[in-house]
């Protein structure tokens, strides 16, 4: 079972995401370094934390998504 993440963590990371095109990727690690530097003193360190592993999970499937569209579509 995986954690319920709070929706104001969830509104903040897709709109940091969409906002922001490009610069995120699948790594936690380099998403949190990012986030750090945007959201410097604004959030605690563990918001900041849910924040990065909620984008680097919209990434993960907003790839997916793609990925499967292309599929029905036959490009793939």
């Amino acid at each position: 079972m995986g954690s319920i993440r709070p929706s104001n963590i969830k509104r903040i990371a897709e709109e940091i995401v969409d906002n922001n095109p490009g610069i995120f990727n699948e790594d936690f690690e380099n998403n949190k370094k990012i986030l750090s530097e945007m959201l410097k003193n604004s959030v605690t360190k563990k918001t900041m934390n849910a924040i990065a592993g909620y984008v680097t999970r919209y990434i993960l499937k907003k790839k997916s998504k793609e990925k499967s569209e292309m599929e029905q579509l036959g490009l793939a």
